[in-house]
């Protein structure tokens, strides 16, 4: 069941993506405020009852409803319930109009409009990237959005909803995905952000929650790419960074693809991760990133195609897990 959920929510979704502002994520942008208003008192105990009601009450609230349509009304019910839940989940579109205007724009010579997109994409200050920089950040923020939208989802979803769990392994996910990131902004709407206890603790839930997908997507990216390159990147970075989940995705994407990235978006994992708790050799921070040719603008279609033929893997093997099923 869960292989044409799947199928049929990408198909749905590049058919007709999903707007970014839509009702659903507004209500769950809502719950989060909602949640860290009520319980935010700037303790751990707290911390971790806020970030359970957060994340885990939407999950459970998307399982009992699998359930309930599965044994009420019947198996066909429920297929459509999951195919509604990955449509709000998993999809490309949900980043690649971006990573398209950031393309075409490198494409045209028009490097001041594509530092603009990335700035509006990224929030980051991209006024001052040479050319080759801005290359490099594309790939390196389309590679982990690609993780975040499309393969994590499809590693827990697929995980949980063998055992019989539905669609939750997708909400959980991106819910914890979700409130890392959003608590460690301040809305325009809110007075003030969530307590630093708090954002570690839904830092430190999330690097929990991506540690296996974060290496299933290494993995995938190694075997339709460059395998030998993308496995010694990935177990360079993993020596010297062993919590840091993007890092992993972008040396595996680096090896794979046998371009070099690194830079910033690697080296400010280091602060990060330390102010974390988490112990790094920092020394790593320092380099000049990973192995491999200088980025250039031909590199952005081999990242999608190192995407879709992960896709096709992965839709591969959950097919012969379904016909496996079926024939025993």
């Amino acid at each position: 069941m869960s292989f044409f959920a799947i199928l049929f929510a990408l198909l749905i979704e590049q058919a007709r993506p999903l707007a970014a502002s839509n009702p659903i994520h507004a209500g769950l942008r809502a719950w989060c405020v909602s949640v860290r208003r009520n319980f935010d008192a700037g303790t751990p105990r707290n911390a971790w009852i806020a970030w359970s009601a957060a994340v885990l009450v939407p999950a459970l609230l998307v399982v009992g409803v699998h359930w309930w349509l599965l044994w009420g009304l019947g198996w066909p019910f429920a297929v459509l319930w999951n195919v509604a839940v990955l449509y709000l989940t998993l999809g490309f579109r949900q980043f690649s109009h971006h990573f398209t205007g950031l393309r075409d724009a490198l494409e045209e010579g028009d490097e001041n409009r594509a530092r603009q997109l990335l700035a509006d994409w990224q929030k980051v200050d991209a006024s001052e990237l040479p050319r080759s920089a801005l290359v490099r950040h594309v790939i390196e923020y389309s590679a982990l959005a690609s993780h975040r939208h499309v393969f994590g989802v499809l590693a827990w979803y697929s995980g949980l909803a063998a055992l019989g769990l539905g669609p939750l392994g997708a909400v959980l996910y991106r819910m914890a995905e979700f409130v890392s990131r959003y608590w460690k902004e301040r809305p325009a709407s809110e007075v003030q952000r969530a307590s630093v206890v708090l954002q570690a603790a839904a830092a430190k839930a999330w690097m929990v929650v991506d540690w296996l997908p974060a290496r299933l997507t290494a993995l995938c990216f190694a075997m339709v790419g460059s395998f030998e390159e993308a496995i010694d990147g990935w177990r360079f970075h993993a020596q010297h960074f062993p919590n840091d989940n993007d890092g992993v995705v972008l040396a595996a994407t680096a090896g794979a693809l046998n371009v070099r990235l690194g830079g910033e978006a690697l080296n400010a994992r280091v602060d990060g991760l330390a102010q974390q708790g988490f112990t790094v050799d920092a020394s790593v921070g320092n380099s000049a990133g990973t192995p491999g040719r200088e980025p250039e603008v031909g590199h952005l279609r081999s990242v999608v195609g190192l995407v879709w033929r992960s896709v096709v893997v992965w839709m591969l093997l959950l097919a012969l897990l379904t016909l496996a099923r079926l024939l025993g």
